[in-house]
């Protein structure tokens, strides 16, 4: 390892939130779990090879690109694209055996049209605007769509439908529940209208803790695998473990007097003198600019102040004017050290935001270092 700030990400607590979900949805509906975005800043790959071999049924990616990445590392599962595909992206999904969504007949006459120059057949989702407001058809003219891809694009299997939910993580349940019943009501049409579906799907992570009529016999959890709740007021109906933990070390340490002022625009001035710490991490890695004085990280578990600007590849503590810190010891930035502890819902507290942005910033050459105890 030779950054020494990195990410220790946590398959053996993935892999138990998994099972703990597949313990609540039953055996009899199938799972997909998202992992888009580097599976929300966890790393993709091994992440996905350790859900494969852990039943999971489906994997949902953003980009075709995401798909790709997971083909070529030799995971098999079947992929969901989550929304259409562009005309020049088509080929290259079918190739990987990636089952994309469509919304509309022009995105479906473009995949018919590519299936039937190459003698292919392929699965497709349907998705529904059932009160989003941001992709899909609208349930009035789904069955329509739907009987336009059984009659007029042969080359296409309308496997399943789905729909996002965008407020079941909140307090209310009335919207949600008008929702599902919305989409149920317009897969029942979209199935009079061109046949059965195999796969149904609109439950989210909010959804899989507060909403068990939206199950239905498939189920797409995505930051929660990850051992996050999608907001503070989504019930703690399946406990959770944290995906990641993010580390760095000491890298300088300097004594300073009273009034020494700190960092990018002198924003701190030493209150006495004082130990002053260096950390070989910055707002580049996704440790935010926003905890300019007023972040904390840990060292042998007590908790330190940030001061001065948090710089883009280093930040400055301040130890206080006694200190048995040394260069070389290990800083927690999110995670426990000691009794204590900086967990990711404190940080997206802090910085007004959520937890799935938190993560995802997390930058790339942050090392992911993979700790899997229960892999045999």
């Amino acid at each position: 390892m030779l950054y020494q700030t990195h990410l220790v990400i946590h398959l053996d607590h993935i892999r138990a939130n998994l099972l703990a979900i597949r313990a609540v949805i039953g055996p009899e509906r199938k799972l997909l779990i998202a992992v888009k975005a580097n599976a929300y800043g966890h790393g993709a790959v091994a992440v996905s090879r350790m859900a494969e071999a852990a039943g999971v049924d489906w994997l949902g990616v953003a980009t075709v690109p995401e798909a790709l990445q997971l083909r070529e590392a030799g995971i098999r599962l079947p992929i969901l694209k989550l929304s259409p595909a562009f005309p020049e992206e088509m080929e290259a999904a079918l190739d990987a055996g990636v089952t994309l969504a469509v919304c509309d007949p022009d995105n479906a006459e473009a995949l018919e049209a590519l299936c039937a120059a190459r003698g292919a057949r392929a699965a497709v989702h349907l998705k529904l605007d059932t009160g989003m407001a941001r992709i899909g058809v609208q349930p009035p003219s789904a069955p329509a769509l739907a009987r336009f891809l059984a009659e007029r694009c042969p080359h296409l299997d309308l496997q399943g439908a789905f729909t996002h939910l965008p407020v079941s993580d909140d307090a209310d349940p009335a919207y949600t529940e008008e929702q599902i019943r919305r989409f149920r009501a317009t897969v029942a049409a979209v199935e009079a209208a061109a046949g059965p579906l195999e796969l149904v799907h609109c439950a989210n992570s909010g959804a899989v803790l507060g909403h068990p009529e939206g199950f239905l016999n498939l189920v797409r959890p995505g930051i929660m695998i990850y051992g996050f709740y999608p907001d503070p007021g989504t019930p703690r109906s399946i406990p959770l473990l944290p995906g990641l933990s993010f580390r760095t070390r000491v890298s300088f340490l300097k004594k300073v007097p009273a009034g020494t002022r700190v960092g990018y625009g002198l924003t701190w001035a030493a209150p006495e003198d004082t130990w002053i710490a260096t950390l070989p991490v910055g707002y580049a890695d996704g440790f935010n600019r926003l905890f300019s004085n007023r972040g904390r990280v840990l060292v042998a578990g007590r908790s330190y102040p940030v001061v001065g600007r948090v710089c883009m590849d280093q930040t400055m503590i301040d130890l206080g004017p006694e200190t048995n810190v040394r260069v070389g010891d290990e800083v927690v930035l999110i995670g426990r050290s000691g009794e204590a502890e900086i967990t990711v819902d404190e940080w997206a507290k802090a910085l007004g935001t959520i937890t799935y942005e938190v993560t995802c910033q997390i930058s790339g050459r942050v090392e992911r270092l993979y700790s899997d105890p229960q892999a045999h």
